[in-house]
């Protein structure tokens, strides 16, 4: 789903507000969320899941066009942790005890 198809599902199903102001409040949703992850901080939304920031290490790396030996920087990349709910929505009949 991309943000456009979200803001059309919200628009079609919350009718006391216009289709712009859906896309602002999309929007402000989605800029909160990036914000307080470069923050490093972390965003829980219960029933959905989690993002949070985490630290890759630098390492050795080649260069698939040259062969050459080169050195990745460290960096900070998100995460999501799907929930339990998602989980299970997304396998239904399986649990956790068969992971």
């Amino acid at each position: 789903m991309t943000k456009s198809e979200l803001i059309e599902k919200v628009s079609s199903r919350v009718t006391a507000f216009s289709r712009r102001d859906i896309e602002i409040i999309v929007d402000t949703l989605f800029q909160s969320m990036a914000d307080s992850l470069a923050n490093g901080g972390k965003v829980e939304i219960r029933g959905f899941g989690s993002f949070k920031i985490k630290e890759r290490e630098g390492r050795q790396g080649r260069n698939p066009k040259s062969g050459e030996n080169i050195f990745i920087q460290p960096k900070r990349v998100p995460f999501f942790k799907a929930g339990k709910e998602i989980r299970e929505r997304i396998n239904p009949g399986s649990s956790e005890e068969e992971a």
